[in-house]
């Protein structure tokens, strides 16, 4: 589980499709020493499996990925290549704090950016949501783009916007994004477990 606080950028050193996966060695500054085999880590709000772990040239730490399959088809790992920068985020720890929200790094979709007005040091941006997600959503609700824990401010059916402060976007990825990029979309746990309930309800 993860919370949606980016912990570091990462940057990808390259890829390699091998079949139906695609190996991706990260690079990082995580201490090599505190990272296991097997661990899982958000790559842009993708929980991926750590596969290998070693120290580069340059003294970074590089970490090894598969991404599947489905992961392949659901986010947009598929057009990540060498130099991609990406949002990390480590698994939480019993006794960590909670600061955004509960976070599985099962991505539900891809969402896009429509706009983006800077406002002194902040920006407001807008997203566009496939319809099936977008009951998903509410106002003054959580939701995670990229692995970043971000709050809603106002939704008009299939788009919703978000004011990221200016912490957020010099630790994050987030300053270089721009209208028409797709960024990985995770919807509130809680909101998906409300809606299944509703369903449930109007069943009997």
């Amino acid at each position: 589980m993860f919370t949606g606080i980016v912990s570091e950028i990462g940057e990808i050193v390259s890829t390699e499709p091998d079949g139906t996966v695609l190996r991706l060695v990260l690079a990082c500054t995580f201490d090599p020493d505190g990272v296991a085999l097997g661990a899982s880590i958000a790559c842009s709000g993708v929980c991926l499996t750590v596969t290998g772990i070693e120290v580069g040239a340059d003294g970074r730490t590089l970490l090894g990925f598969d991404a599947g399959p489905e992961t392949l088809a659901v986010t947009t790992a598929g057009s990540w290549s060498a130099r991609t920068h990406l949002n990390l985020e480590r698994a939480l720890r019993v006794g960590d704090e909670l600061g955004g929200h509960i976070v599985s790094g099962h991505i539900d979709g891809i969402a896009r950016i429509t706009g983006r007005e800077d406002l002194g040091e902040a920006v407001h941006f807008t997203f566009a949501v496939p319809p099936e997600l977008a009951r998903f959503i509410a106002p003054k609700g959580s939701v995670c783009l990229e692995g970043t824990s971000l709050t809603v401010n106002v939704v008009d059916g299939m788009r919703f916007t978000s004011m990221l402060i200016p912490h957020t976007l010099a630790a994050t990825t987030w300053a270089a994004r721009q209208p028409g990029d797709s960024v990985n979309l995770e919807v509130d746990q809680m909101a998906r477990y409300a809606a299944r309930l509703a369903e449930a309800g109007s069943l009997r």
